[in-house]
């Protein structure tokens, strides 16, 4: 029996130079195997961190011409959703009203999001995103891929410790998501200053109908390079391994943080001349199968357990 082809449906920003949002997300999801369908919340010319850009923002009037037009032929079956950077408010409440129609004609859907509101302590799209993102976005997500800031913005709680992380993941959960990924954070990393700190939570519905919660600390080398596209990148990958490993969130965040350091590290040898765009693409199929190069705490609930 020929196996089910997952398909994604991928709202988030377009670039014509660069790669971020769909043009980050899409093609490693197709190289795992996913069938995505984008569409752009915005064309802009280059990403905002240049000193100029231009382009065209999607309104939701626009959003549910496209939409509208899938549903009429009766291809809107979808197994995930992935969002990502928008700027316009109505657009995103229009995102929530697709979500849920999808939800409705398919129970399992997971919608993955990536907040997207800023970094480092200031927000890079129209403030006035954040009240949508906190009272209708976050409430019908599955997974959510928040750095620290926009975890912080989310619940209004700031995180100075681990035990803060922790609290914040679960005043996510409260919010709606049984899996929160705060993809990075500026906590002090055990392993040394050369490494990165994340933290991880999943709730989870035992057989028995009690639920038990797995969080995990991962600690990821730092790269001495500044990249766009990551968290877009991030996300992606995610999705494709909490798909593949939907209750154990330990060996997705592996897989993923693995193919997330091994391009970035191709990309910059590829800049350099040392390799090829092929062997990115192989590092990406392979996800670093057998390389234990983080280290990983997991919780079950709130009791340590060291790996």
């Amino acid at each position: 029996m020929e196996e089910h082809m997952c398909r994604v449906l991928s709202i988030q920003s377009h670039v014509v130079r660069g790669y971020v949002g769909n043009k980050s997300a899409s093609f490693p999801l197709q190289v795992l195997g996913f069938e995505v369908d984008s569409i752009n919340s915005v064309q802009f010319s280059n990403h905002t961190g240049y000193s100029h850009w231009k382009g065209q923002v999607l309104t939701a009037d626009e959003l549910h011409v496209l939409y509208e037009g899938i549903k009429l032929n009766n291809v809107n079956h979808y197994d995930y959703v992935l969002t990502g950077y928008t700027r316009d408010t109505s657009f995103l409440e229009m995102v929530v009203d697709i979500v849920q129609e999808l939800k409705r004609a398919n129970p399992n859907l997971v919608y993955v999001c990536d907040p997207v509101l800023g970094d480092h302590g200031s927000m890079y799209v129209p403030q006035n995103l954040h009240p949508v993102y906190k009272n209708k976005v976050v409430p019908v997500a599955d997974i959510i891929t928040p750095n620290q800031f926009e975890a912080e913005l989310l619940t209004g709680k700031n995180i100075s410790t681990e035990k803060d992380a922790v609290e914040v993941m679960d005043l996510l959960h409260k919010m709606g998501p049984d899996t929160v990924v705060i993809t990075s954070s500026d906590l002090p990393p055990r392993l040394g200053d050369r490494f990165l700190v994340s933290f991880g939570s999943q709730r989870i519905l035992m057989p028995d109908g009690t639920r038990t919660t797995q969080r995990i600390r991962i600690e990821v080398p730092k790269v001495d390079a500044v990249f766009v596209g990551t968290g877009d990148l991030f996300a992606a990958m995610l999705l494709a391994w909490t798909h593949h490993y939907p209750t154990d969130l330990k060996t997705a965040c592996e897989k993923t943080f693995s193919v997330m350091h091994h391009v970035i590290q191709r990309t910059i040898s590829y800049a350099h001349g040392k390799t090829t765009a092929k062997s990115c693409l192989f590092d990406m199929y392979m996800h670093g199968v057998g390389l234990n190069i983080f280290s990983i705490r997991r919780y079950q609930q709130q009791k340590l357990i060291y790996y």
